[in-house]
């Protein structure tokens, strides 16, 4: 753990649609997203697991590797 970080002021990444329903310009999958906020805290979202019916899980996912969104960490 690297003792979390904070999140850069005034940032927006991406673009919504005309009524804010659907990402046009960058979409982000919600598991970066989660990834991002748990890096914010210190914690590295691939060594956090808890066991679920005796497999390892994590909370953002086993399948595929979630990073924290680039540029949006201080």
């Amino acid at each position: 753990m690297d003792g979390g970080r904070g999140v850069k002021p005034g940032l927006r990444i991406g673009a919504t649609d005309d009524i804010g329903l659907m990402a046009v310009e960058s979409p982000i999958h919600f598991r970066d997203l989660h990834a991002t906020i748990l890096a914010a805290m210190g914690l590295d979202n691939e060594q956090l697991s808890f066991e679920v019916s005796g497999r390892q899980e994590r909370l953002t996912g086993v399948a595929g590797t979630a990073k924290p969104i680039p540029g949006v960490l201080a």
